[in-house]
Formats: structure tokens, sequence, C-alpha cells
């Protein structure tokens, strides 16, 4: 199977099984990484009641396509599926998807980890949280913008 690339953004749900079941199809990988992120209760020391995610529409999924592209370049993967929701979502929601396959686990692991490092800190995507004090717009954190760094000091690996 050729290498493929799926980029949605989106407010529907997404099915982790039927993502799954989409890419273990391919018999060429022995690897397939999947992280998923949820709106969790709490961030900042604040109790979080719920999340809104706003995007920039045309330029997000264009900023996704490159960053899947970019990752493809760095490690030796087959399949990269990105899928981020947006709109407003309660606590354990899911919010992300990403979806990696490769013939070895390391390339898998290390593309995933890359595509989230990059994705926090530099895809069109803005949160604001309802917590018990009030509304806030959050920016990306420290580690979010640190995260980045070491791609840039390791180069290309797989």
């Amino acid at each position: 199977m050729p290498q493929q690339t799926l980029i949605r953004v989106t407010p529907d749900l997404f099915s982790v099984d039927k993502e799954y079941r989409s890419v273990a199809s391919d018999h060429q990988d022995g690897a397939l990484v999947f992280f998923v992120g949820k709106v969790r209760d709490m961030n900042l020391g604040q109790a979080v009641n719920r999340l809104t995610l706003e995007h920039y529409p045309g330029m997000t999924e264009r900023v996704l396509g490159d960053l899947a592209q970019e990752a493809r370049g760095r490690f030796a993967v087959n399949h990269i599926t990105i899928i981020h929701r947006v709109g407003t979502f309660s606590l354990g929601e899911e919010i992300v998807l990403v979806v990696v396959s490769a013939a070895h686990r390391h390339a898998a692991f290390m593309a995933a980890e890359f595509i989230m490092d990059i994705l926090k800190s530099q895809a069109p995507f803005w949160k604001r949280e309802e917590t018990e004090k009030g509304t806030q717009w959050l920016s990306p954190t420290p580690q979010d913008l640190i995260a980045p760094q070491k791609w840039r000091e390791k180069g290309t690996s797989s």
C-alpha cells in the first residue's frame, strides 16, 4: 500500500477503532502508534469545566499537511493521520488523534511525538477554557514552546 496522509479538522467525533481498522489493513507495517488528546479536568492549577477550540480554516489544514510531510521526510513512516476537532467540549472528550504507521516502532513513535510537539506550538488553533474563575484564552505553555527545539537539534532521524 502506498504512503497515505489523512488530515481532517472537524467538529465531529472520530472513532479510534475505525481509524485503527483503516490503517491496520496495511500489512507492510509492524508498528501503529496512536495518540489521543482529550479534555482534562485541571489546567494550570484550576478546575476546567469546558474547552473551546477555534481555528483558521484552510490555513490549519495546510499547516497540518505540511507537518505530516515534514514528519514523513524525517522518519521512515507509511501512514499519517491527523484529526483535530474544533468546537466546545466537555471533560473527557477526545480532541486530537494522531496515527502513524511504520515498518518499525522507533520511527512510528518518533514521528508521532514530532507531530504532537510541533502541532502544540505551531498549528493555528486557539483554546479557551471555562473554569470556576471565569473564561480565559490559553497560550502555548513554556514546555510546548521548548519541545520543538529538540527536533531542530536532532535534525532528521528514523
